[in-house]
């Protein structure tokens, strides 16, 4: 069975007020006489289902091309944490054991991708420290950020560069049923970027 949690990317699909919505330009069109289809994507780097890099939230911090590529592969778990809108997770919400080295929150408070709502839930910096503590290397959550929209410093991305977390935001988790996968999500090897868009599924 598998699961794709990335949001499909075209002109609907909202991203951060003030970041860079998709669009294409279509350079030559075969329904035109064109003798082929050829395309261009303008679009933030953080766009639907992305990894973030460290470069993006830390000073001289390494870029998406970077880190290494196994982070974004291997075993996985999905846990459904119930909070209330526009607070923060933390170590007491998670009520299964972690029995995986990446963990994907699904929280259901962004439940529309093409809907920017601003009241999504976010981390705490003492639920990342604790759980960087049990061995997770990568946090994802069904949110446009792991921390909350009102934020100005940061500190869950904080958090997660100061304990060598990885770091995957915009999933689609609605369907997926709680329990252990196989993560696929591949950022691209954008050389010097603050993040990469990725095609993330499990497999279970």
């Amino acid at each position: 069975m598998i699961y794709d949690i990335s949001p499909p990317i075209d002109e609907t699909l909202n991203v951060w007020p003030g970041d860079t919505p998709p669009s294409r330009e279509v350079l030559l069109d075969m329904k035109r006489g064109g003798n082929l289809t050829l395309s261009t994507l303008r679009a933030t780097v953080h766009l639907g289902a992305h990894a973030d890099a460290p470069s993006h939230y830390g000073l001289d911090a390494a870029t998406i091309d970077k880190l290494p590529i196994d982070l974004y592969v291997g075993p996985c778990q999905v846990l459904t944490v119930d909070v209330p809108p526009n607070t923060l997770i933390t170590f007491d919400h998670i009520t299964e054991p972690i029995e995986a080295d990446r963990l994907l929150l699904h929280t259901g408070s962004f439940p529309d991708p093409t809907k920017f709502n601003e009241d999504f839930v976010a981390l705490s910096t003492e639920l990342v420290q604790e759980l960087a503590e049990t061995g997770v290397e990568l946090l994802g959550v069904d949110t446009p950020s792991v921390d909350l929209f009102s934020s100005k410093d940061l500190s869950a991305h904080r958090a997660c560069l100061a304990n060598s977390v990885a770091i995957l935001e915009g999933l689609v988790l609605t369907d997926v049923p709680d329990g252990l996968y196989e993560l696929i999500a591949l950022p691209l090897k954008l050389v010097g970027f603050d993040a990469s868009p990725v095609r993330a599924i499990l497999r279970g």
